[in-house]
């Protein structure tokens, strides 16, 4: 049998999870998808498949053979393709890490404006602030927001775009607290603080008349940013966010920002991915439109006067 082609039918069986399925897209008898996955197995001396009556799964050795297969063969496509003058649709399964706070209005704007363009494309989305393994577990691509040197350095990092962290808290909060005047002031405030950055109750923050260290009251701590919005929303404290997650807050007057012009933090958002070898043309499409949408939309929003409410008043 043509290696080649087991290897299509296996990686067909593996995303539909059944030979039948496979079978009937690839034009083939359930009983001859079974062989050529039997070939591979023989082949490789494992087993890639478990099978029952009702069901079929990935091994752990069929979803490491899957995760390199796949990308071989998507790269296949795209050079018999150039080699033909043919453009390669972008289609099938992008699993994407992202960080929690990828679930704002914001953010699912962009990923609307891609399924506009590729519709074929289905976005398996994760959101954690874990730190996925992209082989191991079988992700195309991962969205961090870090600085370079926490990057694993076998992987390839593109930076699509830098975040502004804004200090913000509700009106509740703030009138309630003290409205500070002057960044001393922030001294013993209480702080909803992120548990993903290395960053304690003390750091310095840069005023118009130079830096100062101001140490919070740590009320909160968690790696979950919509848990801290929520909790800022309800008047528990000050906190920093992303401003396109706070947005929708601060037009509607749910959060204000505490001294925009002066306090912030900003990390930069990377496209994380394996290898540069084999790049399919689902996460090509996703790379190249992220970096462009995230790059325009963000300076947008940094010079949004609706994002920049000054306290005091």
């Amino acid at each position: 049998m043509d290696t080649l082609t087991s290897l299509r039918v296996f990686c067909a069986v593996a995303e539909r999870k059944s030979f039948t399925a496979a079978a009937d897209h690839l034009g083939i008898s359930p009983a001859m998808a079974s062989k050529h996955v039997m070939q591979l197995e023989n082949r490789l001396g494992a087993r890639l498949l478990n099978r029952t009556s009702r069901r079929v799964s990935l091994t752990e050795t069929g979803q490491l053979y899957l995760n390199q297969a796949g990308q071989m063969l998507e790269g296949l496509d795209e050079v018999e393709a150039a080699i033909g003058n043919v453009t390669v649709h972008p289609r099938g399964i992008l699993k994407l890490s992202a960080p929690v706070w990828a679930a704002s209005p914001w953010f699912v704007d962009r990923l609307a404006e891609y399924n506009q363009r590729y519709p074929d494309v289905c976005l398996d989305m994760n959101l954690s602030n874990r730190i996925v393994n992209l082989v191991d577990e079988g992700f195309d691509i991962a969205l961090r927001a870090t600085s370079p040197d926490r990057l694993d350095p076998g992987l390839i990092a593109r930076p699509l775009t830098n975040i502004k962290f804004h200090l913000m808290a509700s009106p509740d909060y703030l009138e309630r607290a003290g409205r500070p005047k002057e960044i001393a002031e922030l001294n013993g405030h209480a702080l909803l603080r992120f548990s993903g950055i290395n960053l304690g109750n003390s750091m310095t923050l840069e005023g118009p008349d130079g830096a100062h260290k101001v140490t919070f009251r740590t009320v909160m701590l968690s790696e979950n940013e919509t848990l801290l919005q929520l909790a800022a929303l309800r008047g528990i404290g000050l906190v920093f966010l992303p401003e396109w997650i706070a947005a929708p807050n601060i037009i509607s007057g749910q959060l204000e920002t505490v001294f925009p012009d002066v306090i912030g933090l900003t990390a930069t958002l990377y496209a994380v991915y394996p290898s540069r070898k084999y790049l399919s043309a689902k996460l090509r499409t996703f790379i190249d439109f992220m970096t462009t949408s995230l790059h325009a939309c963000a300076g947008t929003l940094a010079n949004s006067e609706a994002i920049r409410p000054l306290i005091p008043r």
